[in-house]
């Protein structure tokens, strides 16, 4: 065969190869996400609330890559839940540990049903069984059509993919060609492993390039230990997906990608030391449970490798498992802790996140609310009554605070709701607004996002009514009239008493015994609408103090008791929920 034609049969072959991949991977795609909208939602609950302890993570790990058939999605579902700070650092790690077990699933699958059955003889009819599911009417049949079509697909690329095979016993061309880097002991390793990094990048799925790599072992291309190699280099490839994600996220987010591709790196380390003692385990193990040797039948190596996949990644996990404290400090030293610099004027500090999952988008508003409360509110109303965060956080008697913070220091209201609040309220209702539209939420979830928009009303409005109040409390904090002076160190009192009960709240772990003094204070505010009338009334009459201020006085006290009634509901819709999810908030 002259070498011209064996070129134009290459470029064609390597066309028809090229299609049989994109054939498997689209099934691949199709078959994942059919089952992420299938059970996406049970899965992303159990992996927010069962990772608590290192065991339990790997295990949630493993449960929900085997249910959607991607240790890819796993990953990247872990990094945005680091992203948004509803998992810690050693809780990701271990669940990452545990996607790499059960991504050796999808191996068998392929081993199993690709070269011990023939999948191609059922695939078609599945597709049409799968193609009718897709005509009925629940959203919930549908995407059981869809897993099936895509299930089928694979096998069908699959079998596109053994045929695409170049027939090597008429090309000896190739043999030879790749023969060169098969004899060079352990460099051809150390190529080979490269080799299935490099295809894991490019094809961006490792399940791909384990089924190429199953292929070329059952064609005789490529020997056994070459093979492992190669998947090897995929177990390192596929941490690329995660740190990818990874660049546009925050710290967090960094860490948990940065610790897949060191936990994976460590474990093909020790396994490159310990290789061929390993690989001769294996051998024997498969040939205990009943197939050939593969070091003398080709046939044999597809079970082999799906065995030393599963194993490497068991042992691995259950090794490293009692070092995922030193991993997490690793990873704490190579990605600092990136703190945002202030600026003019401020910026969102959470939404950065991509608006991908219900529960991520939940957690991300309720962050960047606490924190546009924490930050901006308490200080705005504090400074407003002319007192001191630090003052109403200690334990000094009210009395005393009152008392001591007489000195007028400077309060442009309007102006710090200008460079601290107006930016990030647009961007926390856009966001929420945007999330309700974009995804699929239930009813409970669509609840707490319409609640934390409505908290973040609150809080705009809160700074409109205190902008009032700062002006009457900087011109009779000092006054000559007592009684007028006396009556706004009350209103003073009253808003700081409450600010002080939300910090406890706020910060508190036994934080119940606030929730009820809040809603006495929510109740005395109801009520002393008509109290704090009659009291002015008397001064008036006294000729105790002018019209002018009675009339400020009037307006302030209603605007005390609405100010301290928007402020415990505020406290109520974003700190008074102690779901699990939201327990890690700020």
């Amino acid at each position: 065969m002259s070498t011209n034609h064996f070129m134009e049969y290459g470029i064609y072959d390597i066309l028809q190869l090229i299609g049989a991949l994109g054939l498997f991977l689209f099934g691949m795609k199709v078959m994942s996400d059919a089952l992420l909208k299938l059970a996406g939602n049970k899965m992303r609950t159990i992996l927010a609330t069962m990772t608590s302890n290192r065991f339990l993570g790997i295990f949630t790990g493993f449960f929900i890559t085997s249910v959607i058939q991607s240790s890819s999605a796993t990953t990247l579902m872990v990094v945005s839940f680091s992203n948004a700070g509803l998992l810690t650092l050693m809780e990701s790690i271990s669940v990452i540990m545990g996607a790499n077990i059960g991504t050796t699933i999808t191996a068998w699958l392929i081993t199993i049903l690709g070269f011990k059955v023939s999948m191609s003889a059922i695939a078609l009819p599945l597709v049409g069984f799968g193609f009718a599911f897709t005509f009925l009417k629940k959203e919930h049949h549908k995407n059981w059509g869809n897993f099936i079509i895509g299930f089928a697909l694979l096998f069908i690329g699959l079998q596109f993919l053994k045929e695409a095979m170049p027939d090597l016993k008429n090309n000896p061309e190739l043999l030879s060609f790749l023969s060169q880097y098969t004899d060079l002991g352990y460099l051809s390793i150390l190529l080979f492993l490269l080799i299935g990094t490099v295809l894991t990048v490019v094809i961006q799925s490792s399940s791909a390039t384990m089924a190429l790599t199953l292929i070329m072992t059952a064609q005789g291309w490529i020997p056994f230990e070459l093979a492992a190699a190669m998947v090897l280099g995929e177990n390192v490839g596929t941490t690329i997906t995660a740190n990818l994600a990874a660049i546009i996220a925050n710290y967090q987010a960094k860490r948990t990608a940065r610790a897949h591709l060191v936990f994976n790196l460590i474990g093909v380390l020790w396994m490159l030391i310990l290789f061929y003692p390993f690989l001769r385990f294996v051998s024997w193990l498969t040939i205990y449970l009943g197939s050939d040797s593969p070091y003398v039948s080709a046939a044999a190596i597809p079970v082999a490798i799906s065995l030393f996949h599963t194993t490497f990644n068991i042992i691995n996990t259950f090794l490293l498992v009692w070092f995922i404290k030193p991993i997490a400090t690793l990873v704490e030293r190579i990605v600092p802790v990136k703190l945002v610099a202030e600026k003019e004027i401020d910026e969102p500090k959470f939404l950065k996140a991509e608006i991908k999952y219900p529960e991520t988008a939940i957690a991300t508003l309720i962050n960047e609310s606490k924190y546009l409360y924490k930050n901006a509110i308490f200080e705005i109303v504090s400074h407003a009554l002319n007192i001191h965060r630090e003052d109403i956080k200690s334990d000094l008697k009210l009395k005393k605070v009152i008392k001591k913070s007489k000195t007028l220091f400077e309060t442009n209201v309007r102006e710090l709701y200008t460079t601290k609040v107006k930016n990030i309220y647009g961007e926390i209702i856009k966001y929420a607004t945007k999330a309700q539209s974009v995804l699929d939420l239930n009813e409970e979830q669509n609840n707490q996002i319409s609640e934390i928009k409505i908290a973040n009303r609150k809080m705009v409005e809160i700074i409109r009514d205190v902008g009032e109040l700062s002006r009457n409390i900087t011109l009779y904090l000092n006054s000559e009239n007592k009684y007028i002076q006396k009556e706004y160190d009350k209103l003073r009192k009253k808003v700081a008493k409450v600010l002080r009960v939300i910090h406890l709240f706020r910060t508190e772990k036994e934080n119940l015994k606030y929730h009820q003094t809040l809603l006495k204070l929510k109740i005395a505010a109801k009520e002393s609408f008509h109290k704090g009338n009659l009291d002015i009334d008397t001064l008036i009459r006294q000729d105790l103090i002018t019209v002018n201020m009675a009339s400020s006085l009037v307006n302030d006290s209603d605007n005390v008791n609405d100010i301290i009634k928007k402020l415990i509901e505020i406290a109520e819709l974003l700190y008074g929920k102690k779901d699990s999810l939201l327990e890690n908030g700020i």
